[in-house]
């Protein structure tokens, strides 16, 4: 079984292995290759990737590959280039992108999206929107100190006392957690809101305030699978103008609210950030799909009023070494379930009835399968990864 890793596109930094990865990958019996450079921004050399077993490759080391890993979906050409039946593990980024998923499903690729992966304890290994989401939170604590022009922690000196940072943190799930941490680690005085009931425990157990409306809606605010759900329009504005009050009292605000297959909510206006202060500073973590904050750009840093707006994309990118590390475990771990260990050489035996497989499997057999995304139960497809590999490499006039 070949196992390929490939450069990632310009602007990716991560790399979807780790030395620790190949190791275990070879020592299933697989064969890994890595194309040349591809961990060079997460500080991976070519060597260390030699010294842990793989072979260093170049594009077209993926054409015969049983197995892609990546980071990010691959294009379409990248997938054309793989063999009919190839397993790919990506962050395949499946909502509103249904023509990328046709061109998945046209390459005859198995493609699987691993933050669809569901939030059980046998998964918490292979859960990539946690261990991304963790590093984000972190990192938009760092990257909001860097451009508060004070400093967080209360320092008593014999010139003067300078008060601690307030900072809020809006949305209390992996990010808003880990942020909450961070920004109390350095010293600031920390509040958090969320709009599901269970989180204000976790809050209030990191040493923040919690912040919210809690009337009867807010108490049914979270779906079976633990993530928000869409609130009235009344519960809306009632929060908001809770939210406008703290607000204008705030040092930093970090947003991180996310539904998944949403728009990201808008959670602060223009007019609530005229009432901050001079200097103030937010970090919008959910810029990437629409933003919370109104004002913020994908990829910039803006001043809006008194304030200045941080939306950097790929936030667990800006620390890539740490990132690819976890990604690249959470691959592997799935992968290891898709591996018959009995047999002689390294092979795949996928279950297409294990809930793992279920919830994240998107194309098989040329057509879209994931019924979340218009497709049909990947049980009614008849080919096996086995089968549709033994075809080999798709010929020249196949898309």
């Amino acid at each position: 079984m070949k196992v390929f890793i490939p450069r990632e596109q310009e602007g990716e930094t991560r790399v979807a292995a780790s030395p620790d990865t190949v190791k275990k990958l070879k020592g299933l019996g697989a064969e890994v290759v890595i194309q040349s450079g591809a961990g060079e921004h997460s500080k991976i050399t070519d060597k260390a990737f030699e010294e842990a077993g793989a072979k260093i490759g170049d594009d077209k080391s993926g054409e015969d590959a049983d197995v892609v890993l990546k980071v990010i979906r691959p294009t379409k050409p990248e997938a054309a280039g793989y063999k009919d039946g190839a397993v790919v593990l990506a962050l395949m980024d499946p909502y509103g992108n249904e023509t990328a998923l046709r061109d998945l499903a046209e390459a005859g690729i198995l493609a699987f999206s691993m933050e669809l992966m569901p939030r059980i304890t046998r998964a918490q290994v292979m859960d990539v929107l946690s261990s991304q989401a963790n590093l984000a939170g972190y990192q938009a604590v760092i990257d909001a100190s860097h451009e508060f022009d004070r400093a967080f922690p209360m320092m008593m000196t014999a010139a003067g006392t300078v008060p601690a940072a307030k900072v809020f943190v809006m949305g209390a799930g992996v990010a808003g957690l880990q942020a909450i941490a961070t920004a109390k680690r350095l010293g600031a005085r920390v509040s958090a809101n969320d709009i599901r009931p269970a989180t204000k425990e976790q809050v209030e157990s990191l040493g923040a305030k919690f912040i919210a409306v809690e009337d009867e809606e807010f108490k049914e605010a979270e779906d079976s699978g633990g993530y928000a759900t869409e609130m009235s329009a009344e519960y809306q504005k009632k929060q908001a103008e809770l939210v406008e009050q703290h607000i204008a009292a705030q040092d930093v605000v970090i947003t991180t609210a996310l539904i998944p297959g949403k728009p990201a909510p808008k959670l602060v206006s223009k007019a609530m950030i005229e009432a901050m202060k001079p200097g103030s500073v937010l970090v919008d973590l959910a810029v990437e799909r629409g933003g919370n904050i109104e004002g913020s750009k994908a990829g910039e840093i803006v001043d809006v009023g008194p304030a200045r707006v941080i939306g950097y994309k790929n936030v667990a990118g800006r620390i890539a070494a740490s990132a690819s590390l976890l990604y690249a475990k959470n691959l592997s771990s799935f992968l290891e379930t898709m591996i018959d260990k009995e047999a002689e050489t390294a092979a795949l035996k996928i279950d297409f009835e294990d809930e793992l497989v279920k919830a994240t499997l998107l194309t098989r057999g040329g057509k879209v399968v994931n019924e979340r995304f218009g497709g049909t139960s990947s049980a009614d497809s008849q080919e096996s990864s086995g089968e549709t590999a033994a075809k080999g490499n798709k010929g020249e006039g196949d898309s």
